[in-house]
């Protein structure tokens, strides 16, 4: 019995009477009968309320589990009645306490009872606390449900229910109760991104105790939890993420006694733990750097898990998105960096066993993910790729190479995917050899030539195929000068040149296939051929052979032969020195095909070396057409640059530049220092010219290519100029002088003044008698070139002369032609140079400087035969700063206008627009002026404004332009196809000049920067960071990267250079950063190496101790060749064995050998130079490169016997 009847929990409806036990509590004015009635009516409207509410409730339920299709109606009901279950016992504390008391109270007043209904809420019947079966039931109750209070460890253990525990049942019909069948109905089939999940979640295997993940998180700190934010899933469950509660009353004890212990330090409480430990004079414990490390670790793995889902997300809803497969497959790479984070603990062979398992389990985990995308997309060519780059380091090069030719046979219109085969066979080395690599060029060749005519039906030809064959056309005959096979290489452009430009006009619609077989007769007929004396082409031969032929005319003028020199000079040398010195000399000799003289009665008998003769086999199936005049002009170029003649290397550049590197002229140029602004104005691309095979070391015999390739060469441009357009002559006659002026630079550096006295004469008579064509006479950049050659000989008085007489030819035009401007600016730059100049703009006499009235009269367009003499006044400088200041705007305002000419008229507006997007001429004339009248930040705020406004249009352009290039794909088999594609041929040139002027702007302001700071106090910072965000955009460029070693290794501190290396070289594919990240520490070592021996004054240091510097240099060469286009560059490989040699480490160098043949095994430049540091294996060597067909000029029996003699 409670003390109070009124808080006593009425069980039944009955109520006793307790006023026999309680008299003393009893109130006479109170009547029992009252309350009871009062109390019954309140009980009827509470049941009655109550009943509603639970049936509703039971509707809402019953309603849910239908709705959820295969969600388990018992675990969503125990979660809830577990719920309200945990409510009602909180609730009811008072209840169960006036329980244990007893009560027999009848007394229940209403507002209790309406108090207890409101807290109780809608509660529904008790649930039972245990298991029972169904059918033990006596009576069926309203929740057959129980609540298990034991808990289950499979619970939290696994990470679903046991499936004996999940009902399984079979639907009887598709219809939902308390569904509108005319507007709502139920799907009871799966989707697809359901029955993906499902079978990805069988897949999915739980991770393991001993798995690293576990390891990771029972490393991890355990108060605070790294939470992965997982994105947002629309077909996943969600499962509820929750904190655990520490145990808040322990952690107060620990506060508050550490407070008890520090009140005396501490008495307000308000100090941290780490101040109070101060206070005390102690140190605070550090969290050490393994924990510290395993959370990051933890966190890391966790982000990552997270983007891993977004990337499987994405992947479901999008299966066609290819880049982003690619994307997935190259995140493996990151995900295995924090997956296997955890093995660096272990030390020795088990952590390299580790890594190398490791290793291969991401590549086999990539390779499926490329399955998979495959299957997804099993047209795209880019997933093929990427699945055989995979495949290169899992597989034999034997099913690789089957895997690589049934790509080629189910893609054969495809040019991109043809040079990566081509890239592959010609460095497959177990099966390498010249002729199989020369036969595959000539059936890709061929094949592309089959789609292109529309003879292949069953793949129509894809867009810019005509360039992709013109790529791979030169690529092929870079292979040929590579492998040493230079006749074969220049009669393949004799050829072409002959198919191109001289083809009878019978020919000229029918396929290429047919019009190679009437070629075949021309070529074997013995006919004259291009670069040869007496050529008349195959159309003339063809109209002479309907008349009859012709007889072949006596050599009038008689070639001078030249005189046979002892090639053994000095017997007593090694053998491999003497080799060494009569290869190189042959091959600069004899790099033209022989011909029988028929003049002198020769037959094909009388040829000494069989290799010297090209047969039509060898070139016959890589003739291609050309339609387009552009790439017949691009041909052309290839042509001269093949034979080392400067051309615009916007035209030119090779598809595949890493390829092609032989040469270290590429990283030691612009060292100039007596020619600190002009000394970029003929940038060396570092690939060899035709005769030029030699060690890396070594000297080419000529500064050309010597009389008869002089000749060959003037005979091709007499042939070749009656037939081309104005425009073309006039860029073929500017690589014929640049020619002859980097002839007389190499004799300049070669400090030969014989040499160069009779070079400068002959250079000077080409010179004249180019300028002395009608069409050359006004041309202001030939003039340009004549008077710089003119200035490089000394000849100052006779130079200005032709810059004021070029000037007085275009004055008129002024600041609105960009010849006109670069011819002013390259005149001041050479006045500069020269100290006439004003230095630093400073001085008071800046209108008596030359630079300064050159391009004072520039700007006032007043040129005269006495203008240069005349002194300026300061009003006409200020007019030249206006006009300078409103040329320039509004030229760099008219540049968007100009680009989308570009794109809209076509090539026809091709010519026009190159000289409307060059404004290096402009810009570097102004900066040039501001520079002397003002001073180096006014010339610098010149070249920053010019250049951020063309790069930003640059960045723009080049997004365009990849939007274009995947539209191209549709267009190809419209009717309009072979429009796009002549106007994204056109967009592409545009973009590609735009950015050739940015990148020459760039280097321009680093010179002048370099210039100005070598002469006068200036802070470096300025230049260092003018070169970064250079260099951070057009990190291909060689002049600027050479400025850049310059100015970095006058200091000894080389963290800052390091570091911008590593971010640019992580960032970029490209050799040219790697090659001088090397070249840097190499002059560092060299520069640290002297310092050593120079301490050491009585003898020289036989060993020098070790810096550090020889490792980081093998790691960067090792980091270099690992990369994809540093693995086939020759000039890379053989860097590195040089390297390793002078480090006196012969036998790693040999082993670099021998690995680097892996990669690039046609370089035949390779093997000399393994010749060279290793001469006692010549005999190894040799054979070597006669078994894989390499050009050999000097077999080993006939240097015997030239030693015997």
């Amino acid at each position: 019995m409670a003390l109070f009847p009124a808080f006593a929990e009425e069980v039944t409806s009955k109520v006793e009477d307790s006023s026999k036990e309680l008299d003393w509590l009893k109130n006479k004015s109170f009547q029992t009968g009252d309350a009871l009635t009062l109390h019954n009516r309140f009980a009827e409207k509470t049941n009655e309320s109550l009943s509603k509410r639970e049936s509703s409730v039971g509707k809402d339920v019953s309603s849910a589990e239908e709705e959820e299709g295969n969600v388990p109606p018992k675990k969503k009901k125990k979660k809830s009645e577990k719920k309200r279950k945990k409510k009602k016992k909180h609730k009811k504390k008072s209840g169960r306490y006036s329980d244990s008391t007893g009560s027999d109270s009848d007394t229940i007043y209403p507002s209790d009872l309406k108090r207890e209904e409101e807290e109780a809420g809608p509660h529904l019947a008790p649930i039972a606390s245990r298991f029972s079966w169904l059918d033990d039931l006596q009576s069926p109750t309203e929740q057959p449900f129980c609540v298990d209070c034991k808990a289950d460890a499979a619970n939290w253990t696994y990470k679903s229910l046991y499936r004996g525990d999940v009902a399984r049942y079979k639907r009887k019909g598709y219809s939902s109760l308390g569904l509108d069948p005319r507007r709502q109905g139920v799907s009871w089939d799966d989707t697809e991104s359901n029955k993906k999940q499902k079978g990805a979640d069988k897949k999915k295997a739980t991770d393991r105790y001993f798995s690293t993940v576990s390891r990771q998180v029972l490393r991890s700190e355990p108060p605070v939890p790294a939470l992965a934010t997982i994105p947002e899933c629309s077909d996943a469950i969600s499962h509820p993420s929750f904190l655990p509660l520490e145990n808040v009353k322990e952690n107060k004890g620990g506060e508050m006694g550490d407070r008890v212990q520090t009140s005396s330090v501490n008495p307000l409480g308000v100090y941290d733990s780490s101040t109070t430990l101060w206070l005390q004079g102690k140190g605070q414990q550090d969290q050490t750097e393994q924990e510290k490390q395993d959370t990051q670790t933890g966190q890391c793995a966790a982000l990552l898990a997270g983007r891993t889902e977004e990337f499987n997300r994405r992947l479901r809803e999008q299966p066609a998105d290819t880049q982003l497969w690619i994307n997935f497959i190259r995140y493996q790479d990151e995900l295995s960096a924090t997956a296997f984070g955890g093995e660096e603990e272990q030390q020795g062979s088990d952590l390299v066993e580790r890594r190398k398992s490791s290793y291969r389990a991401v590549l086999e985990k990539k390779l499926s993910i490329a399955d998979r995308a495959i299957a997804t997309n099993p047209s795209c060519i880019d997933l093929q790729l990427e699945r055989l780059r995979i495949c290169q380091e899992l597989w034999e090069p034997s099913l690789l190479a089957k895997e690589w030719k049934k790509l080629v046979f189910l893609h054969p219109n495809s040019g991109p995917l043809w040079r990566k085969y081509l890239l592959f066979t010609q460095s497959y080395f177990s099966n390498f050899t010249v002729s199989k690599v020369n036969s595959a060029y000539g059936k890709c060749l061929s094949t592309l030539s089959a789609v292109r005519d529309g003879s292949m039906v069953s793949h129509p030809a894809q867009p810019g195929i005509e360039e992709d064959m013109l790529d791979i056309f030169t690529q092929q005959c870079h292979f040929l000068r590579q492998s040493g096979h230079s006749e074969k290489a220049i009669s393949l452009f004799q050829a072409m040149i002959d198919f191109t430009f001289f083809k009878p006009d019978g020919v000229q619609k029918m396929s290429t296939k047919q019009q190679v077989e009437f070629f075949e007769p021309f070529w074997d007929s013995g006919e004259a051929r291009v670069g040869e004396l007496g050529a008349r082409g195959w159309k003339a031969w063809m109209k002479q052979q309907e008349k009859g032929g012709w007889l072949q005319p006596n050599a009038e003028e008689e070639e001078d032969e030249e005189e046979d020199e002892e090639e053994v000079k000095d017997r007593n040398k090694p053998r491999g020195t003497v080799w060494l010195d009569v290869e190189p000399s042959r091959e600069a000799a004899q790099w033209l095909p022989w011909r029988p003289d028929k003049a002198k009665g020769q037959s094909e008998e009388d040829c000494e070396d069989p290799d010297r003769q090209v047969l039509f086999d060898d070139i016959g199936q890589s003739l291609i057409c050309l339609s387009s005049p552009e790439l017949q002009h691009r041909l052309l170029l290839h042509f001269f640059s093949f034979l080392g003649l400067p051309v615009d290397p916007v035209l030119s550049a090779p598809c595949q530049p890493g390829l092609l590197l032989e040469n270290l002229s590429l990283l030691t140029q612009g060292n100039e220092l007596s020619r600190p602004l002009t000394s970029h104005n003929l940038p060396d691309p570092g690939v060899n010219s035709v005769g030029h095979m030699t060690t890396l070391l070594g000297t080419r015999k000529w500064v050309g290519l010597g009389k008869q390739g002089e000749r060959f060469v003037t005979n091709v441009f007499s042939m070749i100029q009656p037939i081309l357009p104005a425009h073309h002559r006039a860029a073929l006659s500017l690589s014929w002088m640049q020619y002859e002026k980097l002839k007389v630079l190499r004799c300049l550096r070669g400090s030969k003044k014989k040499r160069l006295r009779s070079q400068g004469k002959s250079s000077k008579r080409v010179a004249k008698q180019l300028l002395k064509e009608p069409d050359n006479r006004s041309s202001l950049v030939l003039w340009r070139e004549y008077a710089h050659l003119e200035w490089m000989l000394g000849n100052l008085d006779e130079a200005r002369k032709v810059f004021s007489t070029s000037t007085a030819i275009g004055g008129t035009k002024g600041l609105r032609s960009p010849s006109f401007c670069e011819l002013c600016l390259l005149w001041a730059q050479l006045e500069v140079e020269d100290g006439a100049g004003v230095k630093g703009g400073g001085l008071t006499d800046v209108t008596v400087s030359p630079a300064v009235c050159v391009l004072t009269r520039l700007a006032e367009g007043t040129f005269s035969s006495s203008s240069s003499s005349q002194s300026l006044s300061p009003v006409s400088i200020l007019k030249a700063r206006r006009s300078y200041e409103q040329t320039l705007t509004a030229s760099l305002s008219a540049l968007n206008q100009n680009l989308h000419n570009c794109n809209s008229n076509g090539k026809a507006e091709e010519d026009l627009l190159g000289e409307k997007l060059r404004l290096r001429g402009l810009v570097g004339c102004y900066a040039l002026f501001q520079y002397l009248t003002m001073g180096i930040q006014a010339a610098s705020t010149v070249y920053s404004q010019a250049r951020e406004r063309m790069e930003e249009l640059h960045r723009t352009l080049t997004l365009v332009k990849q939007l274009n290039t995947n539209e191209e794909a549709d267009l190809a088999s419209t009717d309009a196809s072979q429009s796009a594609v002549d106007g994204s041929h056109t967009s592409r040139h545009c973009v590609n000049r735009l950015a050739s002027e940015c990148e020459e702007l760039a280097v321009q302001q680093a010179a002048l920067l370099r210039y100005h700071n070598s002469i006068s106090v200036f802070p470096l910072a300025t230049l260092r960071q003018t070169l970064t965000s250079a260099l951070s955009t057009w990190s291909n460029s060689a002049p600027l990267w050479s400025i850049y070693v310059q100015v970095e290794n006058r200091y000894h501190s080389a963290g800052r250079a390091r570091r911008f290396f590593h971010s640019i070289s992580r960032d970029n594919s490209g050799v040219v950063p790697r090659l001088f990240a090397i070249v840097a520490e190499q002059q560092r070592k060299q520069l640290v190496d002297a310092a050593q021996r120079s301490c050491c004054h009585d003898t020289a240091l036989p060993i020098l101790p070790e810096n550090g510097l020889s490792n980081r240099i093998r790691g960067l060469f090792e980091s270099a060749v690992a990369t994809e286009l540093g693995a086939h560059c020759p000039l890379l490989w053989r860097m590195y064995m040089n390297f390793l040699v002078s480090e006196g480490k012969v036998d790693k160098a040999k082993g670099i050998f021998y690995k680097a043949l892996q990669n690039i095994p046609w370089a035949k430049g390779l093997y000399m130079d393994a010749v060279q540091l290793f001469p006692e294996h010549l005999q190894e060597f040799v054979d070597l490169m006669t078994e894989k067909e390499l050009r050999l000029r000097l077999p080993l029996e006939e240097l015997d016997i030239l030693l015997e003699d």
